[in-house]
């Protein structure tokens, strides 16, 4: 008997140590690839010019964090929905309707005379205020009415983006004043490299010819913004009783109800949030072009499902992380900023991300699989 509990034990304890090698193989496997991509570009693109372009370089890094920043904002909401075993799919027409909004309302505040910074404040914040509406109104017909996730935010992606069209005319909203353009383009810091160069903190440098080819910039403004945004994701997500019920409702939502989590009124918040950060992406993307655009989250909607599926976001709830996301939207960024400099056709830029993806689902379900099959065998 004695013998018997003893092999049991050492049986339960091996099986206990390959579930958590399976878990940390699940986790890490972005890390990993993010790091072979940059090894593989880095190498590549230096053979394919001759060593006269690198892609390690300080620029091309702030031109990656810039170019992740509007996916990865719409991801961070999506993140929460899709761990609650939910989906956005209006979050792109979301973003423009707050791009277009807070364009709008800035111009004509401008226009009646408001000084130039409470004009942007007010615009920035009516815009995401416009962006919360829809979400708002998602979580509601979702959470009362038990409506499926994908057909409510699929309609509402329809609305927001007849709204937004309506509203700007088909056009780009311009007659922003330069403290727009100033936020979206200008950045924390400034580096002139080389002889007689130096860094400078806030105050962009007065340039021209040769120093101003030599200027980088580091940490732009939407950069700053969306790291702040993500490291309060982080927090509220992993720390926090909201973060919690975020799980528990993904992992069993009837499960949830009965331990007396408010399910209905989360959802409802979850909704909100990714139309928050929603808005935030689209005034971002006013300050960064100097105009509203109704369009301008439509292509990056699918992008940014694809940056939380690959950060290793379950799509069937209660798995996933905020870090994970991060990963997932950089590693497109990456992808498709070193298939730029390789010269390699855009439309190959699709086909590879579709790999990727379907490589991250592949894994997840593995992970289960295997995971499921130790435990039936233990």
């Amino acid at each position: 008997m004695a013998a018997e509990s003893s092999s049991l034990a050492i049986a339960s304890a091996r099986t206990a140590r390959q579930k958590q090698l399976v878990l940390i193989v699940s986790r890490v496997w972005a890390w990993v690839f993010l790091a072979l991509l940059i090894a593989f570009f880095t190498a590549s693109v230096f053979s394919t010019s001759g060593g006269s372009v690198n892609f390690l370089t300080l620029r091309n890094s702030q031109n990656i964090l810039m170019a992740i920043t509007p996916v990865l904002l719409m991801g961070l909401g999506q993140t929460f929905v899709i761990i609650a075993a939910g989906i956005d799919l209006s979050v792109g027409w979301v973003m423009g309707l707050a791009s277009v909004i807070s364009a709008l309302v800035i111009a004509d505040l401008v226009a009646q005379g408001m000084a130039e910074t409470p004009a942007i404040v007010l615009g920035f914040v009516i815009g995401v205020i416009a962006a919360a509406i829809p979400g708002f109104i998602n979580g509601v017909i979702i959470a009362k009415l038990r409506i499926p996730s994908f057909i409510v935010t699929l309609g509402m992606s329809f609305i927001a983006r007849g709204i937004s069209l309506l509203l700007s005319g088909g056009n780009v909203v311009i007659g922003q004043p330069p403290g727009v353009r100033a936020f979206g383009n200008e950045s924390l810091l400034y580096l002139i490299s080389g002889e007689g160069g130096g860094l400078y903190f806030l105050q962009r440098p007065n340039v021209t010819g040769e120093a101003l080819q030599r200027l980088d910039r580091i940490l732009p403004w939407p950069v700053v913004v969306t790291a702040i945004v993500v490291a309060i994701a982080l927090f509220v997500l992993h720390k926090t009783q909201f973060g919690r019920h975020t799980y528990a409702i993904g992992g069993n939502r009837e499960a949830a109800l009965r331990a007396g989590v408010p399910v209905d009124r989360h959802i409802i918040m979850l909704y909100t949030l990714s139309g928050i950060t929603c808005g935030i992406a689209g005034i971002l993307h006013t300050a960064r072009f100097n105009g509203g655009s109704s369009i301008a989250g439509d292509p990056l909607m699918l992008p940014s499902i694809a940056a939380v599926i690959i950060g290793g976001v379950s799509m069937f709830g209660g798995h996933g992380s905020v870090a994970g996301t991060v990963i997932g939207a950089l590693i497109i960024a990456v992808l498709t900023t070193g298939l730029v400099m390789l010269n390699v056709q855009p439309f190959w830029q699709f086909i590879v991300v579709g790999i990727v993806v379907i490589l991250a689902v592949l894994i997840d379900q593995a992970r289960d699989l295997i995971i499921g099959r130790m435990e039936s065998q233990g």
